[in-house]
């Protein structure tokens, strides 16, 4: 029974700690789109949505940041 319990309890921490690192992951990942964008309410939007492509095209993180400088500079304010 106590092999169950830290069974449990480790198999519980893990699962944690990998949420808790992904959360954290994407949470820099939007901060830099919206530090890329300044105060802009539309270039934010566009850049949350140039961030939600690059995760549907699995832009590696090293990457990540020059590819939303670029679509930063892509942006055009009508």
């Amino acid at each position: 029974m106590d092999y169950f319990i830290v069974f449990i309890t480790t198999a519980a921490g893990l699962y944690f700690h990998g949420w808790l690192y992904l959360r954290i992951k994407r949470w820099m990942d939007r901060d830099l789109a919206l530090s890329l964008a300044g105060s802009d309410p539309d270039k934010r939007t566009y850049m949350l949505e140039r961030l939600g492509e690059a995760r549907k095209a699995k832009i590696k993180r090293r990457y990540l940041q020059p590819w939303l400088e670029n679509a930063a500079l892509a942006y055009r304010a009508d």
